[in-house]
């Protein structure tokens, strides 16, 4: 898989584990499917860790199911790494590694209502389809409002602007 970036946030130093995520770009036409927390005002892909024994694309299949109630999810197709490191703030390790593979997928169908966890429900997250060009700027003016370091939104802002370079224009 091509690598979209790497975000040594903070020195490689130090014990450190990898968390494996996948993330879905749903596109039509301009619009792109991604999640609005209300508690962060942010967008972000649709995704999440793969489970233990979990191969990337049953977890990505679970992950859209479960975050947009996609029922027929198709062609999915591999579009690149984004990788980052940021410190860890639990015992016994300092850093975590995290490796997002992106794949792009179709739907198709209807949707089933979302089987959000708990905390997703909790932060008021939702599956919207949106504009990507207002998702970025939206991420955008979060970002430099925010008292945060931000490095989820630096992630989603880069891959957004990566998607749209390279599937849009």
């Amino acid at each position: 898989m091509r690598s979209l970036n790497t975000m040594p946030i903070v020195p490689l130093e130090g014990n450190q584990f990898t968390r494996q995520t996948t993330r879905a770009i749903v596109l039509d036409g301009n619009k792109i499917l991604l999640l609005y927390t209300a508690r962060y005002d942010d967008y972000t892909l649709p995704g999440g860790g793969v489970d233990e024994g979990e191969c990337l694309e049953d977890a990505l299949l679970r992950e859209l199911q479960e975050e947009t109630g996609a029922k027929e999810i198709m062609h999915i197709t591999p579009f690149g790494r984004y990788e980052e490191y940021r410190i860890w703030h639990k015992a016994d390790f300092d850093v975590i590694h995290i490796v997002s593979d992106c794949y792009i997928c179709d739907i198709c169908g209807n949707f089933d209502a979302p089987q959000m966890e708990d905390y997703e429900s909790a932060n008021g997250m939702s599956p919207v389809w949106v504009d990507i060009n207002i998702a970025i700027e939206h991420n955008k003016k979060t970002l430099a409002n925010s008292s945060k370091k931000g490095l989820s939104l630096i992630r989603e802002i880069s891959l957004l602007e990566q998607i749209r370079t390279a599937l849009l224009t």
